[in-house]
């Protein structure tokens, strides 16, 4: 046996990684099969099985040819196998899912998996009645996978190049490997991956299982419940149900919701296997802390802007009401915090409450910030934020006291020296992509607040925001091929972050 998990495991590290990648969504294809089949869906279920049947095949014959050479070895062709995968692959997972709707076009199920797959959840098809039961499924299960992919790919590619939010804390230069973690694994370039992937995976299916178990406890129908958990730890955002108004489980179900949102904050919430240079306790991490603050910060804002609100129409609100107030601007405040995007359903009573419209800027700035560092979710990052704020805090000082030594450094030893101004390159080059998305949709006819949302929502991965930052929500399927292709590119860039990109497309780098 244990010869035979040795072989097993010898395969895996010869194959690409692509492939293996290939194969496993190929695998993943026969669950929403087998879903369909239970419900007597044969002509969805007949999409997914031959799909899957035929992605195995070609996995199989492409691995075949290649069983003989030696796979390339570095992170960097990780990180190039990691783009690949969602730019490339949701062609293939788009195939069952226009297939089995039938009166959609091909770009628009392609759109749908590289939202799904960047976990970015914008909604091609805002009616959850045009989806039959099997494509919710599908759509939550890709999103759960991206997910697993980034926990993954944080601790096995991003970490060792110093990109995804390590640049400000590790000591190697963006792009290039750190000394005793990447050059470590040049015998071995596989093993690194396999064992995070060995490592991880358990954890994330087994928090997904246990949402999942609480949802169905706290009365949720069984497709909800799971959609809703896949789409949590993915930080997704995509319901069979259009949303949490949708729910059964009502304030139970929030609140299950909103504790596991809680896993992506912080990376220390679930793993220590990128703290060696940090903390390790989950009440010194800055990221949880400081995300916290901007949760109860930005929730009673919005509070009072809603006690403002009733004031003025001359209306009342008892103690029950605002508890409940408080509650939803708390839940919506975690979810796009996180970027994922679920809006509790007393979020819109307040709104109704106060007479106001929807606070678009405000989710719009959340999502722009982002979670924790090697999360799921998306944004700026909340480190990066950090990292910016003690700058700022220092630069102060020594206007006050311009002969003044900093003795901050000891306590913040997971941020270098140049951390902050890495942090701010970052966000300058955050800002100028989001300018020229801007400036992309504008000239493919989308209105200049609209291309906004847009674009914020796209690189934030926050699809949600699209419905829920205007007044008027935006019709995606109604955009123009070119305005659908390029929210893919920004999805995809918002995914791996522009830092990634650059490394990708530096000779340089290739060559060191």
């Amino acid at each position: 046996m244990v010869t035979a998990r040795k072989q097993q495991l010898g395969l895996m590290r010869r194959l690409p990684l692509f492939l293996l990648i290939w194969g496993f969504a190929s695998l993943a294809m026969w669950i929403p099969a087998i879903y369909a089949l239970a419900l007597d869906d044969h002509p969805t279920s007949r999409s997914f099985f031959y799909s899957g049947i035929v992605g195995l095949f070609f996995v199989t014959v492409i691995g075949l040819a290649m069983s003989n050479r030696e796979p390339r070895r570095g992170t960097l062709g990780q990180l190039a196998v990691l783009f690949a995968s969602f730019t490339v692959l949701p062609l293939f997972l788009a195939v069952p899912l226009h297939d089995a709707l039938g009166n959609t076009k091909y770009l628009n199920a392609y759109f749908d998996m590289v939202s799904a797959l960047t976990t970015t959840g914008a909604d091609m098809f805002p009616d959850p009645a045009r989806l039959t039961a099997p494509l919710h499924l599908w759509r939550a299960l890709v999103g759960w996978l991206g997910g697993l992919l980034m926990w993954i790919s944080a601790a096995a590619i991003l970490a060792p190049l110093s990109l995804g939010g390590f640049e400000i804390t590790a000591r190697g230069q963006p792009g290039r490997p750190v000394s005793g973690v990447a050059q470590s694994e040049k015998v071995d370039p596989r093993g690194r991956l396999i064992r995070v992937t060995r490592t991880l995976t358990p954890v994330y299916a087994g928090l997904t299982s246990v949402i999942w178990i609480l949802l169905l406890v706290a009365g949720e129908q069984g497709l909800t419940a799971i959609c809703h958990a896949m789409s949590v730890m993915a930080t997704s955002g995509i319901s069979p149900v259009g949303g949490l108004e949708g729910s059964t489980a009502g304030f139970t179900g929030e609140a299950i919701l909103f504790l596991f949102l809680f896993f992506a904050l912080s990376r220390l919430t679930f793993s220590t296997d990128t703290a060696a240079s940090g903390y390790s306790r989950l009440d010194k991490d800055p990221e949880f802390r400081i995300g916290l603050m901007i949760v109860i910060a930005v929730a009673l804002l919005l509070f009072f802007r809603v006690l403002a609100g009733v004031s003025e129409i001359g209306g009342q609100m008892d103690a029950g009401q605002a508890l409940f107030v408080i509650w939803g601007m708390v839940f919506t405040v975690m979810s796009f915090l996180t970027t994922a995007g679920f809006e509790s359903a007393n979020w819109n009573d307040a709104q109704q409450l106060s007479g106001l419209g929807t606070p678009g800027l405000v989710l719009m700035g959340l999502a722009l910030i982002g979670g924790g560092v090697a999360t799921t979710a998306g944004g700026v990052k909340l480190l990066r934020v950090y990292a910016l704020y003690l700058n700022g805090a220092r630069e102060i000082d020594r206007l006050i006291y311009p002969s003044s030594v900093s003795g901050a450094g000891g306590g913040n030893r997971r941020i270098q020296s140049d951390g902050a101004f890495i942090a701010w390159i970052f966000l300058m080059m955050f800002a100028i992509t989001l300018g020229l998305f801007d400036v992309l949709l504008a000239a493919m006819g989308v209105g200049f607040e609209q291309a906004m949302v847009l674009s914020v929502a796209a690189l934030s991965t926050t699809g949600p925001l699209i419905e829920l930052a205007t007044d008027v929500p935006i019709r995606l399927i109604d955009l123009s091929a070119g305005a659908k292709l390029t929210l893919c590119a920004a999805m995809v860039i918002g995914r791996l972050e522009t830092l990634a990109i650059i490394a990708l497309i530096t000779p340089a780098l290739w060559r060191g």
